[in-house]
């Protein structure tokens, strides 16, 4: 008589005579177990990636608007340096060696 779920008896290591083909000694029989891998789930390196992506564009960005108005207030200093005192000079002297 046959247990209602072969598949216990196998993972318990038990092996049914009637798996066993004819003429085959049940000592010498071994059972592979074979455990299906879980399905993998792909959501979080997607994440990993587009959050990594998304920092980097964001650094760009800020970046680029933190130079842009640095470069403004620069213009806006350099054209306003002549109306203030009439720009910056600098009076350079050789030394005369004697």
């Amino acid at each position: 008589m046959r247990a209602p779920n072969p598949d216990a008896q196998i993972s318990a290591g038990h092996i049914p005579a009637d798996l066993i083909p004819a003429g085959t000694d049940p000592r010498t029989v071994v059972v592979v177990h074979v455990h299906p891998r879980p399905s993998r789930s792909y959501a979080g390196p997607v994440v990993l990636v587009l959050a990594s992506a998304f920092g980097v564009g964001a650094v760009v960005w800020v970046t680029a608007a933190v130079l842009l108005q640095l470069a403004q207030v620069a213009a806006a200093v350099a054209a306003s340096a002549p109306a203030i005192g009439g720009g910056l000079t600098i009076a350079l002297r050789l030394r005369k060696d004697r």
